[in-house]
């Protein structure tokens, strides 16, 4: 279990400007606010990943996402279904997605986590984080704290340890107009 302090320490790194490693539903994450283009570029440069790629929002739940996203209606119904596996949708950005985070697209990828701790992060922060799998592109992700800490070191501001969600795979990615998969869980 994480400790509360820990917890807010992250929050607070975040909001400074900082990069943060965590467990999600089956891999470790990377995380930033996306509000701070300076820290999601340094994520996009640490990952060896280009910034026109855009990145996930991640979002303890719906209510954290208005501005960010500007879903139609099938887009909300999509986004309001369950999904027995984690899923992240590409809905229409609203206002606050900028350029750094859409990669330019008029579309933001969005995912509710089913993670108690990745949700929880992202209520003690206040809001979505951007969020990435731990992994230089093209290389597998982390799965836990340790390969995280062997493959970034001291580029990573905190790593908040504990244990994924036992997913065997990152999150299916799925279109929230068409419903159409981009990539399967």
């Amino acid at each position: 279990m994480w400790r509360p302090a820990r917890l807010r320490q992250a929050a607070d790194l975040v909001r400074a400007g900082g990069l943060i490693a965590y467990p999600t539903e089956a891999v470790y994450g990377l995380g930033c606010d996306p509000f701070d283009r300076l820290a999601v570029e340094r994520l996009c440069r640490l990952k060896q990943r280009p910034l026109k790629a855009g990145l996930i929002l991640l979002a303890a739940d719906l209510a954290q996402l208005p501005g960010w996203i500007d879903p139609g209606e099938t887009e909300w119904q999509r986004l309001c279904e369950f999904t027995p596996v984690p899923t992240t949708w590409v809905v229409q950005a609203g206002p606050l997605a900028g350029d750094w985070v859409t990669g330019g697209r008029p579309t933001v990828a969005v995912r509710i986590s089913q993670h108690a701790l990745a949700s929880e992060l992202c209520e003690a922060v206040g809001g979505p984080l951007v969020s990435t799998s731990a992994n230089r592109r093209g290389r597998r992700p982390a799965r836990d704290s340790q390969s995280v800490r062997q493959w970034f070191g001291a580029d990573i501001d905190l790593i908040l340890p504990g244990p994924t969600g036992g997913g065997s795979r990152p999150s299916a990615i799925r279109v929230a107009a068409t419903g159409e998969q981009l990539r399967s869980n």
